[in-house]
Protein backbone atom coordinates (compact mmCIF):
# COMPACT_ATOMS: atom_id res chain seq x y z
CA UNK A 1 0.00 0.00 0.00
CA UNK A 2 1.30 3.64 -0.85
CA UNK A 3 1.14 6.09 1.43
CA UNK A 4 2.14 10.34 1.12
CA UNK A 5 3.15 11.88 4.12
CA UNK A 6 2.92 15.70 4.05
CA UNK A 7 5.07 17.08 7.10
CA UNK A 8 7.55 19.73 7.16
CA UNK A 9 9.60 18.99 9.94
CA UNK A 10 11.88 16.56 8.57
CA UNK A 11 13.20 15.02 12.03
CA UNK A 12 9.54 14.05 11.97
CA UNK A 13 9.05 13.30 8.21
CA UNK A 14 12.02 10.75 8.28
CA UNK A 15 11.21 8.92 11.77
CA UNK A 16 7.56 8.08 10.13
CA UNK A 17 8.82 7.54 6.73
CA UNK A 18 11.76 4.77 7.60
CA UNK A 19 9.43 3.11 10.23
CA UNK A 20 6.47 2.81 7.81
CA UNK A 21 9.05 1.32 4.78
CA UNK A 22 10.15 -0.99 7.52
CA UNK A 23 6.52 -2.61 7.97
CA UNK A 24 6.05 -3.11 3.94
CA UNK A 25 4.66 0.46 2.66
CA UNK A 26 5.36 2.55 -0.16
CA UNK A 27 5.94 6.21 1.09
CA UNK A 28 5.72 9.38 -0.56
CA UNK A 29 7.18 12.53 1.66
CA UNK A 30 6.09 16.19 0.76
CA UNK A 31 7.31 19.17 3.17
CA UNK A 32 5.19 21.76 1.83
CA UNK A 33 1.09 22.22 1.30
CA UNK A 34 0.98 22.93 -2.63
CA UNK A 35 3.20 20.21 -3.36
CA UNK A 36 1.35 17.99 -1.16
CA UNK A 37 -2.06 19.09 -2.59
CA UNK A 38 -0.69 18.48 -5.81
CA UNK A 39 0.73 15.16 -4.53
CA UNK A 40 -2.79 14.15 -3.12
CA UNK A 41 -4.89 15.51 -7.03
CA UNK A 42 -2.47 13.81 -8.79
CA UNK A 43 -1.03 10.58 -7.08
CA UNK A 44 -3.07 7.42 -6.42
CA UNK A 45 -2.58 6.64 -2.42
CA UNK A 46 -4.28 4.63 -0.10
CA UNK A 47 -3.59 6.55 2.50
CA UNK A 48 -2.27 9.87 3.73
CA UNK A 49 -1.01 11.49 6.83
CA UNK A 50 -1.34 15.26 6.42
CA UNK A 51 0.27 17.93 9.14
CA UNK A 52 -1.79 20.90 10.14
CA UNK A 53 0.66 23.32 10.09
CA UNK A 54 2.83 23.46 6.73
CA UNK A 55 4.45 26.20 4.86
CA UNK A 56 2.46 27.60 2.16
CA UNK A 57 -1.07 26.04 2.11
CA UNK A 58 -2.12 24.74 5.41
CA UNK A 59 -3.53 21.07 6.21
CA UNK A 60 -6.73 21.88 6.45
CA UNK A 61 -7.21 24.00 3.28
CA UNK A 62 -5.67 21.07 1.38
CA UNK A 63 -8.08 18.45 3.05
CA UNK A 64 -11.18 21.31 2.05
CA UNK A 65 -9.68 21.30 -1.33
CA UNK A 66 -9.52 17.48 -1.82
CA UNK A 67 -12.68 16.97 -0.50
CA UNK A 68 -14.10 19.36 -2.76
CA UNK A 69 -12.43 17.51 -6.12
CA UNK A 70 -13.79 14.29 -4.92
CA UNK A 71 -10.50 12.78 -3.56
CA UNK A 72 -12.20 10.17 -0.83
CA UNK A 73 -8.52 8.86 0.32
CA UNK A 74 -7.98 8.29 3.79
CA UNK A 75 -6.70 10.98 5.70
CA UNK A 76 -4.76 11.01 9.05
CA UNK A 77 -4.46 14.58 10.24
CA UNK A 78 -1.43 15.30 12.66
CA UNK A 79 -1.81 18.47 15.05
CA UNK A 80 0.95 20.04 17.39
CA UNK A 81 -2.02 22.27 19.12
CA UNK A 82 -4.60 19.31 20.22
CA UNK A 83 -7.25 21.93 21.03
CA UNK A 84 -10.86 20.76 20.53
CA UNK A 85 -11.49 22.98 17.89
CA UNK A 86 -8.63 21.76 15.05
CA UNK A 87 -9.88 18.07 16.31
CA UNK A 88 -13.54 19.04 14.99
CA UNK A 89 -12.52 21.32 12.08
CA UNK A 90 -10.24 18.19 10.71
CA UNK A 91 -12.98 15.86 11.13
CA UNK A 92 -15.67 17.97 9.92
CA UNK A 93 -13.47 18.70 6.50
CA UNK A 94 -13.43 15.26 5.99
CA UNK A 95 -10.18 13.57 7.56
CA UNK A 96 -10.58 10.13 8.93
CA UNK A 97 -8.46 10.31 12.16
CA UNK A 98 -6.09 12.81 14.13
CA UNK A 99 -3.07 12.38 16.21
CA UNK A 100 -1.79 14.84 18.32
CA UNK A 101 2.09 15.36 18.57
CA UNK A 102 4.11 14.07 20.13
CA UNK A 103 2.52 10.43 19.77
CA UNK A 104 4.65 7.06 19.37
CA UNK A 105 4.87 5.15 16.40
CA UNK A 106 2.83 2.04 17.54
CA UNK A 107 0.47 4.33 18.07
CA UNK A 108 0.46 5.98 14.28
CA UNK A 109 0.46 2.41 13.25
CA UNK A 110 -2.72 1.24 15.00
CA UNK A 111 -4.47 4.04 13.61
CA UNK A 112 -3.29 3.50 10.46
CA UNK A 113 -4.35 0.07 10.32
CA UNK A 114 -7.86 0.72 11.65
CA UNK A 115 -8.68 3.28 9.11
CA UNK A 116 -6.91 1.17 6.18
CA UNK A 117 -9.38 -1.69 7.44
CA UNK A 118 -12.49 0.61 7.60
CA UNK A 119 -11.95 1.46 4.38
CA UNK A 120 -10.99 -2.05 2.81
CA UNK A 121 -14.02 -3.13 4.68
CA UNK A 122 -16.49 -1.01 2.85
CA UNK A 123 -14.87 -2.04 -0.23
CA UNK A 124 -15.21 -5.20 0.59
CA UNK A 125 -11.14 -5.59 -0.93
CA UNK A 126 -9.75 -7.29 2.44
CA UNK A 127 -9.36 -10.58 -0.21
CA UNK A 128 -7.53 -10.52 -3.62
CA UNK A 129 -8.51 -13.18 -5.77
CA UNK A 130 -6.64 -14.34 -9.07
CA UNK A 131 -7.57 -18.17 -10.82
CA UNK A 132 -6.28 -20.09 -7.36
CA UNK A 133 -3.96 -17.38 -5.76
CA UNK A 134 -5.08 -15.39 -2.92
CA UNK A 135 -3.82 -12.61 -1.13
CA UNK A 136 -5.38 -11.68 2.27
CA UNK A 137 -4.60 -7.66 2.93
CA UNK A 138 -5.58 -7.50 6.21
CA UNK A 139 -3.47 -10.71 7.37
CA UNK A 140 -0.60 -9.72 4.76
CA UNK A 141 -0.56 -13.50 3.64
CA UNK A 142 -0.78 -14.99 0.16
CA UNK A 143 -1.37 -18.82 -0.84
CA UNK A 144 -2.05 -20.94 -4.05
CA UNK A 145 -4.23 -24.05 -4.44
CA UNK A 146 -4.14 -23.18 -0.29
CA UNK A 147 -0.43 -23.61 -0.05
CA UNK A 148 1.32 -21.29 2.40
CA UNK A 149 3.83 -18.29 -0.26
CA UNK A 150 6.16 -16.17 1.62
CA UNK A 151 6.73 -12.94 0.28
CA UNK A 152 9.44 -10.05 1.48
CA UNK A 153 7.55 -6.72 2.06
CA UNK A 154 8.33 -5.62 -1.55
CA UNK A 155 7.22 -8.68 -2.69
CA UNK A 156 4.01 -8.66 -1.06
CA UNK A 157 3.32 -4.78 -2.31
CA UNK A 158 4.46 -5.56 -6.13
CA UNK A 159 2.32 -8.86 -6.15
CA UNK A 160 -0.70 -6.39 -4.19
CA UNK A 161 -0.78 -3.99 -7.11
CA UNK A 162 -0.43 -6.58 -9.73
CA UNK A 163 -3.86 -8.27 -8.77
CA UNK A 164 -5.68 -5.27 -7.55
CA UNK A 165 -5.21 -4.56 -11.44
CA UNK A 166 -5.21 -8.32 -13.19
CA UNK A 167 -5.22 -8.30 -16.57
CA UNK A 168 -3.88 -4.64 -16.93
CA UNK A 169 -0.75 -4.03 -18.53
CA UNK A 170 1.61 -2.45 -16.22
CA UNK A 171 4.25 -0.19 -17.49
CA UNK A 172 7.78 -0.52 -15.51
CA UNK A 173 6.92 3.60 -14.89
CA UNK A 174 3.70 2.08 -13.28
CA UNK A 175 5.21 -0.12 -11.23
CA UNK A 176 7.71 1.81 -10.20
CA UNK A 177 5.33 4.50 -9.23
CA UNK A 178 3.14 2.74 -6.79
CA UNK A 179 6.05 0.16 -5.25
CA UNK A 180 9.01 1.89 -5.08
CA UNK A 181 7.74 5.53 -5.07
CA UNK A 182 7.32 8.26 -7.63
CA UNK A 183 10.90 9.37 -7.29
CA UNK A 184 12.63 6.25 -7.55
CA UNK A 185 15.64 5.64 -10.64
CA UNK A 186 13.40 4.85 -13.63
CA UNK A 187 16.86 3.13 -14.92
CA UNK A 188 17.17 0.71 -12.67
CA UNK A 189 16.33 -3.23 -13.12
CA UNK A 190 14.63 -3.74 -10.28
CA UNK A 191 11.73 -4.31 -10.99
CA UNK A 192 12.62 -7.48 -13.23
CA UNK A 193 14.48 -8.91 -10.79
CA UNK A 194 11.59 -8.94 -8.25
CA UNK A 195 9.16 -10.00 -10.81
CA UNK A 196 11.65 -12.70 -11.34
CA UNK A 197 11.61 -13.47 -7.14
CA UNK A 198 7.90 -13.70 -7.50
CA UNK A 199 7.61 -15.82 -10.74
CA UNK A 200 9.63 -19.04 -8.56
CA UNK A 201 7.52 -18.42 -5.54
CA UNK A 202 3.85 -18.23 -7.15
CA UNK A 203 4.67 -19.79 -10.84
CA UNK A 204 7.19 -22.31 -10.61
CA UNK A 205 5.23 -25.12 -9.67
CA UNK A 206 1.57 -23.99 -10.23
CA UNK A 207 -0.52 -23.84 -13.07
CA UNK A 208 -1.84 -21.86 -15.42
CA UNK A 209 1.16 -19.11 -15.17
CA UNK A 210 -0.26 -16.10 -13.91
CA UNK A 211 2.43 -13.21 -14.42
CA UNK A 212 3.19 -12.37 -18.30
CA UNK A 213 5.90 -10.03 -19.59
CA UNK A 214 4.60 -7.54 -22.40
CA UNK A 215 7.86 -7.40 -24.37
CA UNK A 216 9.37 -3.33 -24.08
CA UNK A 217 6.10 -2.48 -22.03
CA UNK A 218 5.87 -3.91 -18.92
CA UNK A 219 4.08 -6.95 -17.10
CA UNK A 220 0.64 -8.11 -16.76
CA UNK A 221 -1.04 -10.71 -14.06
CA UNK A 222 -3.87 -12.48 -15.76
CA UNK A 223 -5.38 -15.90 -15.67
CA UNK A 224 -5.82 -17.58 -19.48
Amino acid sequence: MKILLVEDDKSISRFIAKGLKEKGYVVDVSHDGEEGLHLILHQPYDLVILDILLPGLDGCEILRTARARKVVTPVICLTAKGEQEDIVRGLELGADDYLVKPFSFAELLARIMAVLRRGQKDADMTLLAVGNLKLDLVHRSVCRNEKAIELSAKEFLLLEYLMRNAGQILTRTMILEQVWGYNFDTASNIIDVHINHLRKKIDSTFQPKLIHTIKGVGYVLKHT
